[in-house]
């Protein structure tokens, strides 16, 4: 029999989408996320796990519509296929602020430490993973910066040993269309896998819309010793991209729902990593990993969002190397202890065609603004471990500490002029920094409890710290005159308390945190970069999973927190931050009246939330319906239908009042999707 605990952890588990499919059972998943090795144990941290089985049924376009599963989690939708973030806080914007999130393939960043982008997400192969890993606060130990509110790790699909062959193929409204392919073989020593698809979507918006490919290589090797999961993937993505509406309400409006103002705006992104995963297991409970790995971005777009819409080219090539050791001390503890290194080469150049001017006289000159270097180096060293005394009671802990060096060198003259020295007519915008070099030392740490209060019940108790150093467009992308950024890493503080229950027919989570921010990069009124912003958010977490039948199945997911400013430094101590709502929730209703059909209504909402840091411009919130249906036909062939935004309800992706206006991204109307898939 399964110790109560054990049943406690995979009950939980269920809850979390690691062991249930729609309605039924599936193979039990595990969490890696947390130490880097695969545990079936429930992590004392808040993680929450998006399945195979609801990666596959919501079929996403676009990532928001998956992440929207984790409580405490919103990803606003741009256009296309960009987005911005929120985990346990507010959305994130302006070029550094996605150091917030650690987001990663298979534990590997996405981007390189100090380079991240807030669209970073289209690099990875959601649409065809085994799982989404979310970790809400602070990472652990072995993520170290960027891990600052949350982790999104995007987990690649294992190849079976029997040969499988599945063929997608979907169609929507706006010419969309998508191809899915998926195949893999092999036998105990070797497998290998492809998981490839290709998306158009000509675009609700005029002057919109984009094309897309990704691909993931593995093979997995098991030998006598060692194993090995070897990984190569690339992304490819070109996008007409659609602004921002401007004016109150104008997502009401229908003469300007599908209106684009700016329909010169592209963005072109190339992404590839390699990894290599070997472990092995040792003499007297030990078990070693090492991952070194390789990684390429390089993006062009044009910055819309600017005055004179200028040009930005960027890219990163880096190589690394990941290690965890894992022991085994005595009956009642184990250690898990690595060092992690990242060297990165990087450029950045923007450009405009034509001189351009504000109304407040600032000079965006023609010619280059910026053309820099950084070469970034990464070393960390973490030790965690986890304490046992007995099943009903169990301590972890665990610190990081972590050096990140930037050296800079500007390609261009110093200074705030045009790109052959001579002063703008009014000020310059841009400022380009001498050739510099900058260290940031930080360390995080964690410290978990949990004590059963029952067979059903476990308390948890979980305080934790994180950083993000300054990102090297803070550092070295100026404006206004500024020629040196001394700017501190950004620290956060994490203290939750929560229950975890499970019963014959349900499972329930509820958390209640406290998070707090400092050292945050701002920028001032005289567009300065500076390190004095304090955020402090409470909240509160639910996750529910309820078998009201056997065919039938309620899974709920909800947060309400509030975020404000903690200091002065803004002036608007107190106040909410902008675009941060209180409420967010979403459901879903399983039904599988005949083994070949599953039928699910989803409910989304985002509640009202403030659009400027004044609090005296909000917007209302919204509720969406989505409708999925798949019908098996034969064995191997299946036939989906999925509705979104069913009542179509008129409604903003995202919301903001900047430069004197109200700002958003329309939300789609109602469109229905069908799809059809074939196993072989």
């Amino acid at each position: 029999m399964l110790h109560s605990t054990t049943k406690k952890a995979l009950a939980y588990a269920t809850l979390l989408g690691l062991t249930a499919n729609a309605l039924g059972t599936e193979p039990e998943q595990v969490v890696v996320s947390a130490t880097r090795l695969e545990q079936t144990q429930t992590p004392l941290s808040s993680v929450s796990v998006i399945g195979k089985q609801a990666i596959d049924t919501v079929s996403h376009i676009h990532i928001n519509e998956l992440l929207n599963r984790a409580p405490g989690v919103w990803v606003s939708r741009g256009n296309g296929q960009e987005h911005l973030t929120a985990i346990r806080s507010e959305v994130l914007t302006g070029g550094g602020s996605c150091g917030a999130f650690y987001m990663a393939q298979d534990g590997i960043p996405l981007r390189a430490p100090g380079f991240c982008n807030v669209n970073q997400l289209f690099d990875a192969n959601s649409e065809q993973a085994a799982r989404v890993e979310v970790i809400r606060g602070p990472g652990t130990a072995v993520h170290g910066s960027n891990a600052l509110n949350g982790v999104i790790n995007v987990i690649t699909r294992a190849p079976g040993e029997e040969p499988l062959t599945r063929l997608t193929a979907e169609g929507g409204p706006h010419d969309y269309s998508r191809l899915k392919l998926e195949h893999s073989q092999g036998n105990s020593t070797h497998r290998v896998g492809i998981y490839a698809n290709g998306a158009h979507d000509g675009g609700y918006k005029e002057d919109s819309g984009f094309d897309q490919q990704k691909m993931t290589l593995r093979y997995d090797y098991t030998g006598s010793v060692w194993t090995s999961q070897n990984v190569l993937s690339a992304t490819n993505l070109n996008q007409e991209t659609a602004g921002y509406v401007l004016g109150q309400d104008a997502y009401k409006n229908d003469d300007l729902k599908k209106s684009n103002p700016n329909p010169e705006a592209f963005r072109d992104s190339q992404s590839a990593r390699f990894y290599s995963r070997w472990e092995r297991e040792g003499s007297q409970d030990t078990h070693f990993v090492a991952t070194p790995y390789l990684r390429y971005t390089e993006m062009d777009f044009l910055q819309h969002f600017l005055p004179g819409t200028p040009l930005e080219e960027n890219g990163q090539k880096s190589v690394g190397v990941q290690t965890a050791f894992f022991s085994k001390q005595g009956a009642h503890t184990r250690l898990h202890y690595g060092f992690d290194a990242d060297l990165t080469e990087s450029y950045l150049t923007q450009t405009q065609a034509s001189a351009s001017f504000t109304r407040f006289g600032t000079g965006f000159p023609s010619g280059k603004h910026y053309d820099y270097q950084v070469d970034a180096t990464t070393a960390a060293w973490f030790v965690g471990g986890n304490w046992e005394p007995k099943a009903e009671r169990e301590l972890n802990a665990g610190v990081r500490y972590e050096i990140q060096r930037y050296d800079y060198d500007n390609l261009m003259i110093d200074g705030s002029t045009d790109e052959n020295g001579v002063p703008c007519a009014s000020p310059c915008r841009y400022t380009r920094p001498s050739d510099d070099k900058d260290n940031f030392y930080n360390w995080s740490g964690y410290l978990g409890y949990r004590e059963s209060l029952s067979d059903n019940v476990d308390a948890v108790a979980h305080f934790s710290r994180g950083f993000r150093a300054p990102q090297a467009s803070e550092l070295y992308r100026l404006q206004e005159g500024q020629l040196n950024a001394d700017l501190d890493s950004e620290e956060v503080i994490n203290a939750e308390l929560g229950l975890r229950g499970n019963w014959s027919r349900a499972s329930a989570s509820i958390t209640a945190y406290r998070l707090e921010k400092d050292n945050i990069i701002l920028q001032d009124s005289n567009r300065q970069n500076f390190s004095n912003g304090k955020t402090l958010r409470r909240g509160i977490e639910l996750e529910l999973s309820w078998h009201i039948r056997e065919n039938l199945r309620l899974e709920l997911q909800g947060s309400y927190a509030k975020t404000q400013y903690d200091n002065d430094v803004l002036g608007v101590e107190d106040n909410e931050l902008a675009t941060a709502p209180r409420q967010l929730a979403s459901a879903q209703l399983k039904w599988q009246p005949l083994s070949a059909t599953k039928a699910e209504l989803e409910w989304v909402h985002v509640g009202e939330h403030y659009l400027d840091e004044a609090n005296s411009r909000e917007y209302g919130g919204h509720d969406l319906v989505n409708l999925r249906l798949a019908q098996g036909l034969t064995k191997g062939l299946e036939l989906s239908l999925r509705v979104t935004n069913l009542t179509d309800e008129d409604y903003a992706e995202r919301a903001d009042f900047a430069f004197g206006n109200y700002r958003y991204f329309i939300g789609e109307p109602r469109s229905a999707y069908v799809g059809i898939s074939a196993e072989f």
